[in-house]
């Protein structure tokens, strides 16, 4: 196998795939577009399922990228040898055109050829879905490994639950494919395979064949297009290609661990409490760079991506107490990670000094409240009645002082408690919905879904941002936006709450544009051409060469992606029903449409 670094696995696949006929896309923002119902881009697929539905792409209908992703339901797995919260995922994609057999051909050639991976063939084990009432078991794609020369062997047959991918609880999905490493270790048992997780396979690369698309009644339906969607995990391959046990032993990490080391004086790897330590600063101070210094970038808050990020850091701050960091030195670790990743994301590179400030920040507040919540703790044990610490009251002191449960965990078997973390979690949960988090983590494209209501708020929001930038400042723009059935939000960046005025002048100009009823024009043209145009968006790398503009008029021209209404007649009546605060900066407008009055 080929050791390598991170930046040539990257050019590596990226340049197989362009040679293939793909078109390179920039990875988009971790911030998913219009804000859907999870917080962040989990996969490469999200911000591609308009095309993966039937949309045209404007680069074509072969694509290769690398995209950053952000998964945060293992947080608490952080710290052992492979968990990681920031990720990128490289990808290539078929919308429409090649299958399953032309993709496994890819992938071997990419996994075993010299002038690649060179991954030994008999080190290579994959498996393909068994079948089931729903859908028939997928035997060309055993067949084409075969033909590649994978003895049968080593050819396993699993069920949905191993061999089956969809983002969501509905949406497109279809059987895969998964191409694993045999570490050459005894089998644990005669049914040994990938499934079992014994160690003996390690995964490092998956084929998604998207030919279904499952309905809320759970049936499934045939798309009209078939497409390929594929994921390997850069981190996870080089582990893999590098012959290291842990992911945050290979180079990523290597400057910012020896930054630790210099500012603690331990040494990483020295005891197992010193080394989750590490690996936990390590993780959150890079997922916390990334999702700063986004395209999009959002800042600390308590709801929302901004209540992850938060947590990230303060998780950060109170293991770094464990090894003695000190205050002030998660910006320090940070600037090991822009200089790391510079090249590849140069937008962290653009914005260094507001990553810098906001860790600084968030570190100095933690450092106050970490204090003034111990005082709380001690102050509430004196009063618990038995042996158990209250969940909901667990959950109080990490929502108020932001105490992380661990730490009330250890503080409360100090003192002969143990914590209802059941409480806890429940209290998180009530939480989450309330914040409108979205506690499902489904994902339905780059709206709440693509219904002909949904369309025409998307389409009122291009008018009311369009109406905001006349009224308040030329300079706003979005923030974040959640579209429903039943009303839009939009964040945008403004340092004061509107004026009653000012809110009724922006429901007068999108009242005017929808009663003017022109109609919601869309055009194909490159980035230049967009801004050249006048049309508004981010000018940055999320986009590729060519883009779509929506043009309503004279009144609102914009990049963007989804569906929209045919003309601004079709919306009925604007209303905005609340203005308010959303974060330091950051407003949120939540509007509504209604029938037009007779």
């Amino acid at each position: 196998m080929k050791k390598i670094t991170a930046e040539q696995l990257r050019n590596l696949y990226l340049k197989f795939f362009e040679d293939k006929g793909h078109k390179i896309i920039p990875s988009a923002s971790l911030i998913p577009e219009n804000d859907p119902s999870v917080l962040f881009t989990t996969a490469g697929m999200h911000p591609l399922v308009p095309y993966l539905l039937g949309e045209k792409h404007p680069a074509g209908n072969r694509l290769t990228d690398v995209q950053k992703c952000v998964r945060t339901g293992d947080i608490d797995e952080v710290g052992d040898a492979s968990h990681l919260t920031f990720f990128e995922m490289l990808g290539n994609w078929s919308l429409g055109d090649y299958f399953n057999y032309e993709s496994i051909g890819f992938s071997f050639e990419f996994l075993t050829g010299k002038d690649y991976l060179a991954i030994p063939i008999e080190r290579l084990a994959v498996t393909v879905f068994s079948g089931d009432e729903d859908c028939p078991r997928d035997e060309s794609s055993a067949n084409r490994w075969k033909e590649l020369g994978i003895p049968e062997d080593k050819i396993f047959y699993l069920p949905k639950k191993n061999n089956w991918w969809i983002a969501g609880k509905t949406g497109p999905c279809g059987p895969d494919t998964e191409m694993f490493i045999d570490r050459g270790t005894e089998k644990c048992s005669p049914d040994c395979s990938p499934a079992c997780d014994c160690g003996k396979y390690l995964e490092i690369w998956n084929n998604v064949f998207m030919q279904y698309y499952k309905n809320e009644d759970g049936t499934y339906s045939k798309l009209d297009q078939k497409n390929v969607d594929t994921g390997m995990g850069l981190e996870r391959t080089l582990c893999i290609l590098n012959g290291v046990e842990s992911v945050y032993d290979i180079e990523l990490f290597e400057e910012a661990k020896a930054e630790i080391e210099a500012l603690t004086g331990k040494k990483y790897g020295e005891s197992e409490e010193v080394t989750k330590a590490f690996r936990i600063i390590l993780d959150h101070v890079r997922t916390a760079t990334f999702l700063i210094g986004d395209t999009k970038g959002i800042v600390p808050s308590n709801v929302d991506q901004g209540y992850v990020l938060r947590r990230l850091i303060r998780r950060a701050v109170r293991f770094g107490r464990n090894i003695v960091l000190p205050d002030g030195s998660l910006s320090k670790i940070a600037k090991c990670y822009v200089e790391k990743y510079k090249n590849a994301y140069p937008e962290l590179v653009d914005n260094q000094a507001k990553i810098y400030d906001e860790l600084n920040k968030e570190e100095e507040k933690f450092s106050k409240t970490l204090n003034d919540g111990l005082k709380e703790f001690n102050k509430v044990v004196t009063h618990i009645q038995g042996t158990t610490f209250p969940g909901k009251t667990a959950f109080r002191l990490y929502d108020t002082f932001g105490f992380p449960l661990e730490i009330t965990q250890e503080l409360a078997k100090e003192q002969g408690f143990t914590v209802d973390v059941e409480g806890y979690e429940n209290a998180f949960k009530e939480h989450q919905k309330k914040s409108s988090v979205g506690s499902e983590q489904k994902f339905k494209g780059g709206l709440a879904d693509q219904s002909e209501t949904t369309a025409k708020l998307h389409t009122a929001t291009h008018l009311m941002q369009a109406a905001l930038r006349k009224v308040l400042s030329p300079d706003v723009s979005q923030k974040g936006s959640n579209i429903t059935t039943e009303r839009l939000r939009f964040d945008f960046n403004f340092e004061r709450p509107m004026t009653q005025d000012e809110i009724k002048e922006v429901e007068r100009l999108v009242n005017e544009a929808i009663k003017a009823d022109v109609p919601v024009t869309m055009e194909e043209m490159t980035v230049d051409q967009a801004r050249a145009s006048g049309a508004i968006g981010l000018f940055d790398s999320r986009y590729g060469d060519k883009v779509k503009v929506y043009t309503m008029g004279e009144f609102s021209k914009e990049i963007c992606g989804g569906p929209h209404a045919q003309r601004t007649g079709d919306l009925g009546e604007f209303h905005i029903v609340k203005e308010q605060s959303s974060s330091a900066g950051v407003r949120r407008i939540k509007a509504v449409l209604t029938e037009k009055a007779n």
